[in-house]
């Protein structure tokens, strides 16, 4: 049984501590504060939630004790079944956010378009536009970290992070090549074709986790440029990191100054080191960044977007889901509630 009370008392004691001035000065620590305050007051939220319904379970057997009116008896039958169905979701849920999980924490999300030219950096913006809506739904914080724009306004590639305290443990499954089969807008016969984009889901790893040297950085400073090479900024905003030690190559060119954009590809950098240290020590352990991309094939994909068919499927767990457009409208919850529960059957990522 949740200790309700206990957890309130936390999350004022959490509150009181984010007041003091002198917090600010260690974000690390403000940082994982932050995120257990914001659990525990959807844990506070759920828990209430849960009590109401139990309350209208209540108040509706006790229209069935009365027996005085048929219709009104079958009404609040129907209406108990469906609040018992609610009610084992929030426990489930309630229970999950309870549980200590390693992949609590904030994420940087990739998106790249792969195979099909501008169609496909048109999806690959229509897939940052989906889960962009679905973060906001959950109360998440999105920030773009670096994007490069195509001539017709899709992406050819856009990195952005996603901080909530369960984001991970949701949008793991979501890494990989992702296919669309439409109707392109650049298509005049009506043919429909098919392109990829690929998603890879990184966590952002603490400051302690990741120690990097200044001297083994390279930073160069650049103009930002928008669709078709127009620079957007005179100054040389942009910025280039490079990681001597790894090769590994980072840009961003989101903001207006060069610190901003300092801070967005570090956080980029610190991902992907993270990332191939883990894939060294436990190759075969969760999907990284590599396994999830692939090459951008068509054939590597986890998923089809199937416009005609007005369908999603995903080809690891052999199902599909209708309403393609809310879909990609950001309604990923029934997508992801399966994943989660059925986590224990699929294959390790």
């Amino acid at each position: 049984m949740i200790d309700i009370e206990g957890i309130k008392r936390e999350y004022d004691s959490l509150t009181e501590q984010l007041s003091d001035p002198e917090l600010i000065s260690d974000w690390d620590k403000f940082e994982e504060i932050n995120k257990r305050k914001g659990l525990l007051e959807k844990l506070i939220k759920k828990t209430k939630e849960l009590q109401d319904l139990k309350n209208e379970v209540e108040e509706n057997r006790t229209i069935l004790k009365g027996k005085e009116d048929d219709t009104l008896i079958a009404l609040a039958e129907e209406e108990i079944n469906q609040l018992l169905i609610r009610e084992k979701e929030l426990e489930k849920e309630i229970h999950n956010m309870t549980k200590e999980k390693r992949e609590a924490g904030s994420v940087i999300v990739e998106i790249r378009a792969g195979t099909g030219g501008e169609e496909a950096a048109l999806f690959a913006r229509d897939l940052y536009r989906m889960y962009a809506k679905y973060a906001r739904s959950q109360d998440w914080q999105e920030k773009i970290l670096d994007s490069r724009v195509s001539d017709l306004g899709g992406f050819k590639e856009i990195i952005f992070e996603i901080s909530n305290s369960d984001v991970f443990s949701k949008l793991k499954y979501e890494g990989g090549v992702h296919r669309v089969q439409r109707i392109p807008v650049t298509e005049k016969s009506g043919r429909i074709h098919t392109s990829t984009a690929t998603v890879a889901v990184l966590l952002k790893p603490k400051k302690a986790q990741i120690k990097i040297k200044p001297e083994d950085l390279r930073i160069d400073f650049y103009r930002a440029s928008g669709p078709g090479g127009q620079y957007v900024n005179r100054r040389e905003t942009a910025v280039r990191i490079t990681h001597l030690s790894t090769g590994l190559v980072v840009t961003s060119q989101n903001e207006r100054n060069q610190l901003q954009n300092k801070e967005n590809s570090m956080k980029i950098l610190e991902a992907r080191i993270l990332e191939m240290n883990e894939r060294k020590e436990a190759q075969k352990i969760h999907g990284k960044r590599k396994t999830q991309i692939g090459w951008a094939k068509r054939a590597e994909k986890i998923r089809t977007y199937n416009f005609p068919q007005n369908r999603l499927t995903d080809h690891r767990v052999k199902k599909s889901w209708k309403n393609l457009e809310k879909i990609l409208d950001g309604q990923l919850q029934p997508i992801i509630k399966f994943f989660e529960s059925a986590e224990k059957d699929l294959p390790s990522l």
